[in-house]
């Protein structure tokens, strides 16, 4: 059980994209996103750049050829590193410290002209970051008693309906929601009621923000759990346990009727669940993969097409995935009561990038096919 409440209430010189990688990579990667003229897409990787420290986050900086590592510098302080694609190179174009290492961040619910930063760091601190004036934070809250895990923003960039708010899960236990107009106090808070042990929170998504009024959190956390938080009605919609520890978890798109959710997990396994159709005991279908044969750290799906995915493994390896829909999504059970159909998953390409774990990935908005990702060989790699 869990108790919830709720509470009422550019970048300078930006450069549009311009010759990011070759002709023949451009090529390649169209294919490889289509299907066009190839049996098999392909994953090439055609920049790396060695770093210093260890990054937890590469991300993307919407409508740009621009992306962020975020990480912790070997002196335990935080760093954030902004790069620029420039004629098939990387070019670093800014370095930011900060007092204590960042593990996550978004531009979730930030608007596209501004493109505010949120990080979650080791302190259990939120910041709201403005990337042309870095020194001091535009928001800023001592969210959580320890290391903020996960991060993710709806409300911005365009996407999802209703107010710009941000999602926090934490190693002590709880999801926080947090509008940036309202200081201090989070909107929501999911913990768990007195007297259940607390499980640390690893992974929180956003979903079915499609109007003003619905929208819904995902969280995954260490012994298995899954549970999907209603913010609407403030109560906990579904939850299932996947029996390993969940590393990962991504709905398919933020702004859509929930669709389909994707979930990770220690084991090398992942889940991928049809969200259309709940029963109410057996709740949604789902169908597993063992991809990986050691922890499947991350799931990004491809932001031009919502039935493509990535797995980032603990071997250093990446897989693309797609999903195909069963003939029906839904049939009646033995006493009459709609219930999801799972489909099938099938593997486009694998590679192999790095001896050490790829700890993050992230698709380019505006780039079809183009992906950043980051491993603990300290690489950050464009794929």
């Amino acid at each position: 059980m869990l108790r919830a409440q709720r509470a009422s209430g550019g970048l300078p010189g930006q450069r549009q994209w311009r010759g990011g990688c070759t002709r023949e990579q451009r090529g390649a990667r169209r294919a490889s996103m289509s299907g066009a003229g190839l049996e098999k897409p392909q994953l090439i990787a055609h920049l790396q750049q060695a770093l210093s420290y260890t990054a937890f986050q590469a991300l993307w900086v919407p409508r740009s050829a621009r992306f962020l590592c975020l990480g912790s510098l070997p002196r335990g302080a935080g760093i954030i590193q902004l790069y620029e694609l420039q004629s098939g190179r990387l070019s670093l174009l800014r370095q930011i410290e900060k007092p204590k290492p960042i593990k996550c961040g978004t531009f979730g619910a930030s608007s596209l002209q501004q493109r505010y930063l949120a990080t979650g760091d080791f302190g259990g601190n939120l910041n709201i970051w403005n990337l042309e004036a870095p020194e001091i934070p535009i928001y800023s809250v001592k969210g959580h008693k320890e290391i903020i895990n996960s991060i993710d923003g709806i409300g911005g960039l365009g996407i999802g309906e209703g107010a710009p708010e941000i999602v926090t899960g934490s190693r002590d236990g709880t999801v926080k929601v947090w509008d940036p107009r309202q200081k201090d106090t989070p909107v929501a808070n999911m913990e768990p009621v007195q007297g259940e042990s607390k499980r640390d929170c690893w992974t929180v998504v956003f979903g079915n923000a499609y109007n003003q009024e619905e929208r819904v959190v995902c969280a995954g956390y260490d012994n298995g759990d899954i549970k999907l938080f209603d913010l609407k009605t403030m109560s906990l919609r579904w939850e299932t346990n996947i029996k390993n520890g969940v590393c990962s978890v991504e709905f398919d798109r933020k702004d859509i009727n929930m669709n389909k959710l994707v979930a990770t997990s220690l084991e090398g396994k992942f889940h991928v669940f049809d969200m259309r159709t709940q029963h109410p005991t057996k709740g949604f279908a789902s169908v597993s993969e063992k991809a990986h044969k050691s922890t499947m750290w991350q799931v990004r799906h491809l932001p031009q097409n919502r039935d493509v995915f990535m797995t980032s493994g603990g071997a250093g390896n990446l897989h693309l995935w797609k999903y195909e829909y069963p003939a029906q999504r839904s049939k009646k059970d033995s006493e009459g009561v709609e219930m999801g159909v799972a489909g099938s998953v099938n593997l486009l390409q694998n590679v192999t990038l790095s001896t050490q774990p790829i700890s993050s990935l992230d698709w380019s908005p505006d780039k079809r096919g183009l992906c950043v990702c980051t491993a603990f060989d300290q690489t950050v790699r464009g794929i």
